[in-house]
């Protein structure tokens, strides 16, 4: 983010001429009928929001106007689109949220640093940058229910005959995992007879399997889905098994971050969350940015 990592985002950054050529190579499938278009709707289970009964409204009494964080170089969720204005699902997410509450919305960028500062000052409300719900985040803020979780998944060559991935159906087989990972742990222990093959970044384990030299990769599902649907990877590959959501090596997903102890504007943003579900704006979001599911 900005030049600096950031511990607390689920899946790696995807650079903004990365994006802008994926979404070209996406944006056809916008164009999908209706029909079909809800087919696709139908397998995106991005949080854990399955049509629960709604809670309550809460009491907005004094809530007039909500002040949102984000960073301003993460693609597709926030960034800076080509004339400077940003953008992005949790940009408009937040929109989103105040038109349901009915209160006047900002949505400002502010460099990752100073993300919980900004909670911390009272200069921001709520913080909707990608943040993902982990014990180190969980001491800087309080945290809204998961508004999306990124699966691992599996890719293999088009051409493959790894249709069906299981451990007794990819035994043997070399697959490619960057080191230190939850995915790379998640291998060791489920998919234990597989020749791993742990590479410095998941970029290279993309660049031995569309060269042929592994049989499957082995990741984080936004990324991937980036990679297998821009101009680097010339259409060589796709999705095969999973999607894959262990908590314990994925992590818990992302929320909305607020002021440690500030419960009932978390609550608040739950209920307003809920309310964006319902209304059928998530995922009409989520595939404007998504056209293409990663689960």
């Amino acid at each position: 983010m900005t030049g600096k990592s950031n511990p607390f985002l689920r899946s790696r950054r995807i650079p903004a001429a990365a994006f802008w050529l994926a979404a070209a190579a996406l944006a056809f499938f916008s164009l999908l009928p209706a029909r079909a278009s809800a087919q696709v709707r139908n397998d995106i289970v991005p949080d854990t929001w399955q049509g629960d009964v709604l809670r309550p409204k809460p009491d907005l009494h004094g809530l007039t106007k909500l002040r949102f964080v984000t960073d301003s170089d993460y693609p597709p969720f926030h960034y800076l689109d080509e004339v400077g204005t940003l953008t992005g699902l949790n940009v408009d997410l937040a929109k989103s949220i105040c038109e349901v509450l009915e209160v006047e919305c900002e949505v400002k960028d502010v460099d990752w640093a100073e993300i919980f500062p900004s909670l911390d000052r009272g200069e921001a409300d709520a913080a909707i940058a990608s943040i993902r719900i982990s014990p180190e985040s969980l001491e800087k803020a309080y945290f809204t229910s998961r508004y999306y979780a990124t699966p691992a998944r599996f890719v293999a060559q088009k051409t493959s005959d790894l249709k069906d991935v299981r451990p007794e159906t990819i035994e043997g087989k070399k697959v490619g995992v960057a080191k230190g990972t939850g995915h790379e742990a998640y291998l060791k222990l489920f998919f234990p007879d597989v020749a791993m093959a742990s590479f410095d970044t998941i970029d290279d384990a993309e660049k031995a399997l569309k060269s042929g030299a592994i049989d499957l990769v082995f990741g984080d599902g936004i990324g991937l889905t980036f990679w297998i649907n821009g101009v680097i990877s010339e259409g060589c590959c796709e999705f095969r098994g999973g999607p894959y959501l262990d908590t314990k090596f994925f992590g818990e997903g992302v929320g909305i971050a607020v002021k440690k102890g500030n419960r009932q504007l978390a609550e608040i943003l739950n209920y307003a969350l809920e309310q964006v579900h319902a209304s059928g704006r998530y995922e009409e979001l989520f595939l404007r940015y998504f056209p293409m599911s990663f689960f």
